[in-house]
């Protein structure tokens, strides 16, 4: 069965979940098929969810959560962080901070800047 918002994020307040109502289903149902949570729920459209609603929707029965917008934030803010720490090393192949024959290789290579937002979009999924 499937719970949530809307796809996106939205302001916090403006999407008022209802995690309870899980917890009341699971205990309808219940005692009639002999299970204490006979739901296994998916939470669509989980990002900028409050975690104590988050919380409560995964003590009622949430298996599995969607939160794509989040993560492609969190995506997107490792990467601008990458830029603006080392903005003076990414204007030209070479020419840097450190001297204008100094090369930028190891600052423009994908491999670095895709790390960093790997290392963001972790940190979210675990927060």
């Amino acid at each position: 069965a499937a719970f949530g918002n809307v796809h996106g994020v939205y302001k916090p307040g403006n999407v008022k979940l209802q995690p309870e109502l899980l917890d009341s289903f699971q205990k309808n149902l219940g005692p009639r098929v002999g299970y204490e949570k006979p739901f296994f729920f998916v939470f669509h459209g989980g990002s900028g969810s409050e975690k104590s609603d988050i919380s409560d929707a995964v003590d009622f029965g949430v298996v599995k959560m969607n939160v794509d917008t989040d993560t492609q934030w969190a995506y997107w803010e490792g990467l601008l962080k990458f830029y603006k720490a080392k903005s003076g090393y990414l204007q030209g192949q070479i020419g840097n901070p450190e001297g204008e024959d100094k090369p930028n290789k190891s600052y423009y290579d994908p491999r670095k800047w895709v790390r960093c937002s790997e290392e963001t979009m972790r940190d979210r999924v675990i927060e």
